[in-house]
Formats: C-alpha cells, structure tokens, sequence
C-alpha cells in the first residue's frame, strides 16, 4: 500500500465519484483501485472490508472509514480532516 488513502471505486457510481471529489477538495492524495481496470481488487475489497460489498470503500491511514456516506459524516462531525493530517503528517 503506498498512500494513505485509499479508494475502491467502480465506474458509474456517483458515489463513488462524491467521495473521490471530496478528498480532492480536501487536498488529499488517494490511490484509487478502480475494479473495472483489476477485477481481483473487489475480492481484495471485500477481504479488507470485512465482507462490505458496496462502492466505495475507504480507508485512512489503515483505518477502514467504510462508504462515501461515512466519509461525509466524518467531515461534518469535523473528524475528516484531523484522519487526513495524521496521514500527511507520517506519510
């Protein structure tokens, strides 16, 4: 794994598309496992997600933060961007 911010992401989901927007807005670097390019990252996906099947799954930092949903609940809780400046602080 090289970022600290990972994404698993299918073409044509809009979600997947809002949570990927949001971290650009927050200047965050994300390596993205798009699985029409690798269809073995969804069986990778759903290992790591314990078993979550929806797109997409997140992590920051090793923490498994779970769909886009989650993420945006983590902004609005104003817990987003202390994950992501710890991640840049280690990086």
């Amino acid at each position: 794994m090289t970022d600290a911010v990972e994404i698993y992401t299918r073409p044509g989901c809009g979600y997947c598309s809002a949570a990927k927007s949001l971290l650009t807005r927050k200047k965050a670097t994300f390596t993205e496992f798009d699985i029409a390019k690798n269809p073995s990252w969804r069986e990778e996906m759903y290992d790591r997600a314990g078993g979550g099947s929806t797109f997409p799954q997140i992590w920051i930092g090793g923490t498994h933060v779970g769909g886009c949903d989650e993420l945006y609940a983590l902004d609005r809780e104003g817990k987003l961007d202390g994950m992501l400046g710890s991640v840049k602080a280690t990086s």
